[in-house]
């Protein structure tokens, strides 16, 4: 990550490739030891430092959401690291900028905007987290005392971003004052924010910040006024009120992203090859370029090394003339058919997949289990929410990654890894729906959702995900939950994909669900989640994770839980003792969860796939 201050930019700290897709993306606020910075959108990057990854499915469902002028898909902007913090590789990263703009002097509690000319900013080239801000005219101390982020930001569910309005709340209805200096102080001993207190040491207005907060809210604080810090727009129409949020909060920021599981290229590994070099093979007009840029480029000649120039060309050329044709929106269809069908030694770095047996015991309820010894996930950030999380049918909340809304390019992150695919009876999942249907769980979790959607404004007849997926993705959470004890990574480290269509959807019903954990390393991860997948292993795993959910530790309030939308709960019988995972492992946000699909519980029987 980078800031550009008043000579250049600086290095002001570091985050992990995925988090700058999953945490950490375009208009997110990045809490640093000593800074609050927010990234900037796609218009600041340097897209000459940013390799274009070749992933067609995932292009193709992009431009559906984003529209048809998305060109490419790059990786993030990176350099080899040297020993030296002077070299290019330390001014290459994430722009980001600070934000809040205020801040408060650890001394003497004032606050200050950054353009105020009261705080300097000490960069640190060998350890960029001591950068940081001072007052260098404190009268509470001898040196300059660090000047840290205000607590405070505001925001609304438009998705625009604001500095807390200090000057107009300290003066709490009274007219400005000419020169206001605000200062800063906690009045109670709770560490509550209702126990700021904010005054103006020039006129003495002050306010407490519990007016900041609840119903207090509405008469005090302003209208929004449209402003997207991350693409430096002065204002924007908005007919929300802001809200007070603080800093640090995780409703800051919601990112709206697509991945798609790598499939095999069919025709070979040389077939392969070419399609991950695309980006570098599709501007080569005749061959002469091929064969020079493979005496001169060193990761061509590695990538090709005892491949004949010849036969190169001839899978460009196929690969030309078949690199216009659409893959349609269906993202989930091909990987089922892979993930079901394996790898049927077909060579490919990305993707090795070994379909085996169901575990004894559970005949008649799942259809077959796929060991995914290989995978590669690649991940596009399209735009972000504030507030709430977005859903499937609310684009119109998504905020631009960019400042004219039509980007050309998004950013991806490449996480490889390993998983176990799950594959339910269909003929049993279909006989399960028509009993599930008309239970008076499924009748309250519909009336839920399409409460929850009309709240929001959106059209409440869509976006019901169906019987079958709640099903699912409750067998995918206690998965997750019994799998975390056993092979060694945490439940945040395994995510899910959920593999969820109904007779006349699409091609053919899918019903099943994938369990992955990934990284960015070259080399994925070690084998501890797969491995777990063989019949003698799985058997016991799901035995134990269906008697987990028969009784939580939470009951019987846990399954008394009914859906209610006015807390934005559409889940049943499901808590954090039993169901609900990591937001970085689900898919739906722990929406549309019972445990009641599964087994017996005390509010709901008779309604248990395992039966």
């Amino acid at each position: 990550m980078s800031t550009k201050p008043y000579d250049g930019p600086i290095r002001v700290g570091t985050i992990r490739p995925s988090q700058a897709i999953h945490s950490y993306g375009v208009g997110s606020l990045i809490d640093l030891p000593n800074l609050s910075v927010m990234v900037g959108g796609l218009d600041r990057w340097d897209i000459t430092r940013q390799d274009v990854v070749t992933e067609d499915r995932l292009l193709d469902a992009v431009r559906t959401l984003l529209g048809d002028q998305v060109e490419a898909l790059r990786a993030l902007p990176a350099e080899p690291e040297t020993s030296n913090p002077f070299d290019d590789w330390a001014r290459v990263g994430l722009p980001v900028t600070i934000f809040p703009r205020w801040l408060r002097c650890t001394a003497c509690n004032r606050l200050f905007p950054v353009a105020s000319g009261a705080l300097k900013l000490e960069s640190n080239a060998y350890r960029p987290d001591r950068t940081r801000y001072s007052h260098t005219n404190c009268d509470k101390a001898k040196r300059p005392p660090p000047a840290v982020p205000a607590r405070f930001v505001a925001g609304c569910v438009n998705g625009h971003l604001d500095d807390f309005p200090w000057v107009r709340f300290a003066h709490d209805g009274v007219a400005t004052c000419a020169n206001p200096i605000l200062q800063v102080n906690d009045i109670g001993s709770g560490g509550r924010a209702t126990d700021l207190l904010v005054k103006c040491l020039t006129c003495n207005a002050r306010s407490t910040l519990a007016k900041a907060f609840g119903p207090a809210a509405k008469d005090t604080m302003p209208g929004c006024r449209g402003r997207h810090p991350h693409l430096g727009l002065s204002n924007e129409p908005c007919g929300e009120q802001l809200r007070s949020l603080v800093l640090g909060a995780s409703n800051l920021w919601f990112n709206s992203s697509m991945s798609v599981l790598s499939l095999p290229v069919g025709g070979g590994s040389l077939n392969q090859l070419v399609h991950d070099h695309w980006a570098a093979l599709e501007k080569m007009p005749v061959k002469d370029v091929l064969t020079y840029a493979l005496s001169t480029d060193r990761t061509l000649q590695a990538a090709f090394a005892g491949h004949d120039p010849d036969d190169i060309w001839d899978a460009i050329e196929a690969k030309r003339g078949g690199a216009g044709e659409a893959h349609g929106a269906d993202v989930l269809g091909p990987e089922w058919n892979a993930l079901t069908t394996g790898s049927q030694g077909q060579a490919s770095p990305h993707f090795e997949a070994e379909p085996i047996e169901a575990p004894t015991g559970f005949t008649g309820r799942l259809d077959g289990v796929t060991l995914a010894h290989r995978l590669r996930v690649v991940t596009a950030l399209c735009g972000f929410t504030r507030i709430g999380a977005g859903e499937p049918g609310d684009e119109k909340t998504i905020v631009r990654l960019e400042t004219k809304g039509a980007p050309s390019w998004v950013p991806v992150v490449e996480n490889r890894g390993e998983g176990i695919f799950v594959r339910l009876d269909e003929n049993a999942v279909q006989a399960w729906e028509a009993t599930a249907y008309d239970n008076s769980l499924f009748v309250a979790m519909r009336r839920a959702h399409q409460d929850w959607r009309e709240a929001r404004g959106l059209d409440p007849h869509v976006g019901w995900p169906g019987e079958r997926f709640v099903l699912l993705h409750s067998l995918s959470h206690a998965l997750i939950n019994e799998l975390a004890i056993e092979c060694g990574y945490s439940s945040a480290s395994i995510s899910e994909r959920v593999y969820s269509r109904r007779p006349g959807e699409g091609p053919e019903p899918m019903a099943g669900i994938l369990l992955y954990t990934s990284a960015p390393d070259a080399e994925g991860t070690l084998g501890g989640l797969v491995n777990l997948g063989k019949p003698a292993e799985l058997g016991p795993l799901l035995t134990q994770a269906l008697e987990r959910a028969g009784l939580c530790s939470s009951d019987p309030l846990c399954a008394d839980h009914e859906p209610d939308p006015l807390n934005g709960s559409l889940h049943g019988a499901a808590c954090h003792a039993c169901l609900l995972v990591a937001e970085t492992s689900c898919e739906r946000g722990n929406r549309y969860l019972d445990r009641s699909t599964l087994v017996d519980t005390f509010a709901h029987a008779a309604l248990e796939f395992f039966g």
